[in-house]
This record gives C-alpha cells, structure tokens and sequence, in this order.
C-alpha cells in the first residue's frame, strides 16, 4: 500500500518550531492479509461483466415493486405499461420521451414545463380500478356469495379534480363511488357523483356539524345515494334533529372499533383506542336511541377500519370476522342491515418483497384481498343465517398510488476527496498531544495488520479526541484537517467502504414527498434513464430546502445510500429520478416550506401516435407569486414597491422586467436556459407556465403588465 508511505518529509511551516525526534516518515504496512473487507456495495456492482439492464431491474427491484405497470426498456430508460399486464408492446409509454415532451421548449415542440414535475397516467388508474372490481367480482363468483361489491374512493388520498372525475367515470359501470370526510371534500363528491351511476354510494365520514349533515341529506333530495357514518355517539342526535328540519330521512351508517389492529405504525388508528369508532357499548346505545324515535330502519350499514396497509390476509380475516359478527348482531336487533364497508387497508408493495411483516410491503395481491373478505363475510353470515350483504371497501393508495410518476433532476453532486496528501502532514501529526499520538500509532499498526475493524474503531477516536481538543483550544485547524486527511486515508488503503456522494437535487421534500420527512415511509427512487449503464455512485439526495431533514438517505432495500450514475458521465441534458408509488396522499400534505410550492403536472394517456402517447393536460407548478400570496402576501404590492425602489436609484426598466420575470417564474431552480444581464432568466421558455390552454406569457413586457394586473 504505497499511498502511506508517501508522506513528506515534515517541513515546519511559519510560527512553528520543528521536533528534533521526528525523522517524517510513517510505517510502510505490509499487503494487506486479511479477509475482504465489506465495501458496502450492492454486490450486483462488484463484478466486472458487461452492464444491462435486467441487471439494473434487479438492483433497483423494480419487477418486485413495479410489475405489471413499470419496468426498464431496452433503451435504459423506465417505461409504463399503462394497463397492466394487458399493455401491448405498441402501446408501451417511454418515461423520458414523456418527460422531453413535457420540459423542451416551445420552440422545440415542448411544453415548457419547469421540473420538478408529476406525470400521471389515468390509464394506469383506469386498470386499477377495473382489477380491483374484477377480484371482488372473481371471489363472489368462486364463492357462491349472495351479493355483490361497490367500492368507494375517498378522496383524501388526492383530491386533484381530473383524478377524482377519472374514478367516477371509470367506476360508473361498476356503481363505484366516493368517500369524504370534511365539508369541503362532501362538496366535492356531490358534485362528481352527480355524473357518477345512481347506485354509487357517498360515504359520509369524519366528524360532522349540523351543516354537514345538512349537505349530506340534501345530496339524497338531488339522486345521490348518500350514507352517514356515525364516528361518534353524540353525532346521532345532530342527524335526527337535522333529517327532521330538513326534512329527509337519512341513510346511517355507524363505525365500529373493532378489537383487532395490526402493530407498526399504520395500526395506530385501530383497535379500541382508536380515533374513530363505537364501542360495544356505543353501538347498543345507538340501537336503543334509533328504536325510540322509530328510525331503526334508517341503520343500514357498518363500517370499520382496521389501519392502513394491512399487512397479511391473517389479520385481515380476523377483522372482518369480527366486523361481521357485529353486523348479525345489528341485524338481529333489528337494523335494516345491508352493507359492510370494510374500509381501508388494502395495502401495496413498496419496496416488492412480498413481506407481510412491514409497513413498506404487504403479503398479498388484489385477489387473495378480496378472497378473503368475500369468505369471512360470507362464513359468518351463513352460520348466522343472515342475507350476504354488500360489500364496499374505500380502497384509495392502492388505487391512485400507481398512476403518478414524481420526477426530478439532480443538478449537481459533492466530488470525492483528493487522495494528494497535505503538505506538511508529518509535521503536523507529531504535533498531537501524546493521547492522541498514542491512537494514531495503533491506527498505523492496525493498518499494517490489515485489521479493518481495529483500524475503525482508533480512526473514530482519534477524530473524536482531537475534536475535543480544537474545541478546547488545544490543536490548531491544520492540525485538524491533518487527522481527517489520515483517517481517510487509511479507511481507502485498507478497502473500506467508498464514500457516499451528495446528490443535489432540485426538489422540495416537504413540498412533494411529505410523507418521507413526516412518518419515514420510503418510496421506490431510482434513475429513469441510463439504466443500461452500470452505476458507480452510491449517493443520498439532498433536496433545495434549508433544512437539515431535507435529504433521503434511507431506501426501500434497507440501505443507506442509492447507486446511481457519475453527473459527469451524463450526456445530452440532465440526470433524471423517479419517485414511484406517490400517487397517494403526497400533494395533499405537502407544505411550502421555504415557499417551495407544488411541481408541474402532465396528464398522459395510450394513444395511437408514433409516441403511443398524448399528453391531454399540462399544468406548471406553484410560481413565487402564488406561494407568497398562499402565505397572505400580496406580489402586486410588493412588485409596485420594488419598482419605485428601483426608479429612485435609476435602474432602468429592466431591472423591473426582471423582478416582474421572478414573480412568474416557479421557486425551484433553473438550468439550461440564457441568463441576463441582471443573472435573470430571459429565455421565456425556460420557465414560462403552460396551461391546458397552452397559453403563456412569451415575453417580458407582457409579464410586467400581467403583474401591474394581479388580483388578490
């Protein structure tokens, strides 16, 4: 191992005095005899063989978590079979070619988008919905079961519009409904379901006023098949005094805490401690109150929830065999019992090990979830003698969590540090007290033994004792860099693990992957393109955000680090990655945190074009002024205030222009495009928004007047 040998004779620097005892030489450590050390490498990096791209396939485990609907073409770029394993090759969507599309220029047949940018394919949902119906359709027919299945999505998973109109369009023939849980999102689903089929039920969850109720009722006067759910006992009363000033009679459901709930952190919100939900004793207290006022009838459904993603088909019998036996139970006591709302649950496969002992994964397909309900349902009821009831579950991630597709660039990366020795390192070592002194040699000796474990361990005290010491004043800052440079020196020379790289990547994480920093659930990231490549870097992602929390580090393979592509090595534009598995939930809890605000957004679908795609919607994300008025500030003011500023130090209009360029342009970072005189960007292009419309604002006059027009 020459490198350690290769320190220079110590030359005291200005203002020191040089040690007579030291001749400025290190030990020479023999080869190194010892087992191979652990690089912490994915071994499918090790061997030398040509790359391709099932490999790739296999390091990122994408047929695990991806199948049917994403994999790896034979360009090395990720693609999109949007309806599943019924997608013909012609039909095949290529990731990159969608994202070209969406963020080349104008002038070059693009859209203009800025990234980062959310790419959804509603015929991915369209499958997923079908596939959903026809499981529960299979289980009923293979089970000789008396009834049927209608689902509802609930729209707090995302509650974008097109995603919502999609579901009810693609559920009408299935009478697939909606969920909500606030005022707001009852509104919502009024409205949809209002285009929806008329069997389609609308689930009325979440904690309830006298106007909810109100809405709720008034949705049955127009056609819609509305239920309210009892969360609490106390809502009953709101309901009854409600229906009869309304004068309609409500449809009741009521939520049961069950005793069954799973461990981990989805579970938290099950069980008898749960947020939502009767008791035993609640429910009896219901049965009683709706007997008086001879509303018993109006009881008709029972709803509970387990926890979100379930995670074995074990646990999930267990629940609804005991939600089942309250059902008879309601029946018998005389309900007009109809319905089971399983609720939610039905989990997906994060990161594609098939465990179910995970948060990140379940043990189970649509199938085996809905044989399962169907026969728990239909052997409890059988040995109760009581009518199969339908059955509807609000299955919302693992119906919309396929369909989008986050992507965003990395723009720059830490480079690895120089293995050229400081000058001067001799010097500076001898000049350590004798503890430390003391750790450095049996670091040395440890090297020349091979002893990587040894070697650690006096590498990281060493560090920690001369830290201490700075701090105290003791060493100097060269002194400093002189252990650090040592320790990395040593950790390459014995085979230590290479160092992870620092991604930058331009992305908030608060804003589109809330999740991650909120509850920890990792979501499959990888590269989209160069994947017939071999990665050399195991890097982490630091997002824009000025916060320490801002960075992925964990990844759905248990590891720390991800492998991915040298930014160098990259031709032909940027370094693209994909967050996978993100359709729920994510846009609804992110926040603007440093006035970061949401991506751009394309809506793809199968066509028969020379693309075999058509982007039928393009949105650009959040500009600076939307975030800034989002936080009750007002971007006309502050532009006519900036502008007087700049009249007085007689700037010229184009300093205006260019703040007035600012307010239009989206907070995240811009590459690839010209840059003013005042370090502005003057491509219009480069950052301009595109709506469903494809209008714009194409040049800078245009954009300063837009601004003097802003309402608030």
């Amino acid at each position: 191992m020459p490198a350690l040998a290769c320190v220079d004779a110590a030359v005291p620097p200005p203002g020191y005095a040089f040690p007579t005892t030291w001749d400025g030489s290190l030990p020479v450590p023999e080869p190194f005899s010892g087992s191979t050390p652990d690089t912490g490498l994915h071994p499918l990096l090790h061997p030398t063989s040509p790359w391709s791209t099932d490999l790739s396939a296999s390091l990122y485990n994408v047929d695990g978590w991806g199948a049917p609907y994403f994999y790896i073409n034979s360009a090395g770029n990720m693609s999109v079979r949007p309806h599943g394993a019924a997608t013909l090759p012609h039909q095949q969507l290529d990731l990159m070619k969608v994202v070209k599309k969406a963020t080349e220029p104008k002038s070059a047949g693009g859209l203009g988008l800025p990234l980062p940018l959310i790419v959804r394919f509603p015929d991915v949902l369209r499958d997923r919905l079908e596939s959903l119906n026809a499981a529960f359709e299979f289980a009923v027919q293979a089970n000789g079961y008396g009834s049927h299945y209608q689902g509802v999505y609930p729209v707090k998973c995302n509650q974008d519009r097109y995603i919502v109109e999609d579901l009810v369009e693609f559920g009408a023939p299935f009478r697939f409904g909606l969920e909500a849980g606030s005022k707001p999102e009852l509104l919502l689903a009024m409205s949809c379901l209002t285009k929806g089929s008329p069997d389609a039920f609308l689930v009325c969850n979440g904690y309830k006023d006298e106007e909810y109720v109100a809405l709720a009722l008034i949705s049955r006067t127009i056609g819609i098949n509305t239920v309210i759910v009892l969360e609490q006992e106390e809502e009953l009363d709101t309901v009854i005094e409600t229906s009869r000033r309304v004068g309609v009679k409500p449809v009741i459901g009521l939520r049961a805490k069950l005793r069954t709930k799973h461990s981990g952190h989805f579970g938290s919100t099950s069980g008898e401690k749960g947020k939502f939900g009767l008791t035993t004793s609640q429910i009896l207290s219901v049965v009683s109150k709706l007997r008086q006022v001879e509303m018993l009838d109006c009881l008709q459904l029972l709803h509970f929830h387990i926890g979100s993603q379930i995670p074995n088909t074990a646990l999930l019998a267990d629940g609804v065999s005991e939600a089942a036996q309250i059902y008879c139970e309601l029946t018998r006591l005389g309900a007009s019992m109809r319905v089971i709302d399983v609720g939610g649950g039905l989990g997906i496969d994060y990161d594609g090990t098939h465990s179910g002992g995970s948060d990140l994964s379940v043990g189970y397909g649509l199938d085996e979830y809905a044989a399962t309900v169907v026969q728990a349902v239909r052997y409890v009821c059988d040995q109760k003698g009581v009518r199969h009831p339908v059955l509807c579950s609000e299955s919302g991630r693992a119906l919309v969590s396929h369909h989008s597709v986050l992507i965003f660039e990395a723009f720059s990366a830490s480079q690895p540090a120089s293995l050229e020795l400081r000058q001067n390192l001799a010097y500076y070592l001898d000049q350590l007290t004798d503890d430390a002194r003391a750790d450095y040699r049996n670091l040395m000796a440890s090297a020349v033994q091979g002893d990587y474990d040894t070697c650690n361990v006096y590498a990281e005290q060493l560090k920690k004792r001369c830290a201490e010491q700075f701090k105290d004043g003791m060493l100097g800052l060269e002194h400093l860099a002189a252990v650090d440079d040592l320790c990395e020196l040593v950790a390459r020379e014995i085979g230590a693990a290479k160092p992870v790289r620092e991604y930058h990547i331009n992305l908030s994480l608060f804003t589109s992957i809330p999740d991650l920093w909120a509850i920890g659930q990792l979501f499959p990231i990888l590269p989209i393109h160069h994947l017939d490549q071999r990665p050399g870097v195991d890097g982490v992602l630091l997002d824009l955000t000025c916060d320490s929390d801002g960075k992925v580090d964990r990844f759905i393979d248990g590891r720390s680090s991800l492998p991915l592509h040298e930014l160098g090595s990259i031709e032909g534009g940027g370094y693209y990655l994909g967050m996978f598995l993100g359709g729920a939930y994510q846009e609804a809890l992110g926040g603007l945190h440093n006035l970061f605000g949401g991506p751009s957004v394309v809506r793809v679908s199968q066509s028969d074009g020379p693309h075999c795609f058509t982007v039928t919607r393009a949105v650009p994300g959040a500009s600076c002024a939307d975030v800034l008025r989002a936080m009750q500030h007002e971007p006309e003011l502050m532009f006519d205030s900036l502008k007087r500023r700049i009249e007085e130090y007689s700037l010229g209009d184009s300093k205006a222009c260019a703040i007035s360029h600012a307010f239009y342009s989206m907070p995240y970072l811009v590459y690839g495009t010209h840059l003013s005189g005042d370090g502005m960007v003057s491509d219009s292009e480069g950052s301009s928004g595109v709506t469903e419309e494809g209008s714009g604002y194409d040049d800078d006059d245009d954009e300063w007047d837009m601004m003097r027009c802003l309402s608030v």
